[in-house]
């Protein structure tokens, strides 16, 4: 399963880095497949093992913030597996190229993140 997992700390500053920073903490020593993202970041696994994750990003969310908005899109793709990764060669494929993916992004210096 993939679950697609925006946390958004309110009433702070606009660039959210410092407050997201530790829940990507949460996610990476999970040990579960993820892809971080410009808006979200994306979690591959079980149900259980999933919302126990989310559940935990939420909370370390708010340990920075008294409002947080967390948004959770499901793809429930029965007996599939390492979806993270196929979703976007099988779409690579059917362009017949590879495709820049947020990963693949450099900034340029000037920006902020």
């Amino acid at each position: 399963m993939l679950f697609e997992l925006s946390v958004i700390p309110l009433g702070g500053d606009k660039h959210l880095s410092d407050e997201l920073a530790p829940v990507l903490s949460v996610i990476d020593r999970s040990g579960l497949p993820y892809q971080l993202g410009p808006g979200s970041t994306c979690i591959e696994g079980g149900w259980d093992e999933a919302m126990e994750l989310i559940r935990a990003c939420h909370r370390e969310a708010r340990l920075r913030s008294k409002h947080v908005i967390t948004l959770i899109r499901v793809e429930d793709d029965e007996g599939e597996h390492d979806k993270i990764r196929t979703n976007v060669t099988s779409v690579e494929k059917k362009a017949g190229r590879a495709l820049e993916t947020c990963a693949d992004a450099e900034p340029a210096p000037s920006q902020e993140r």
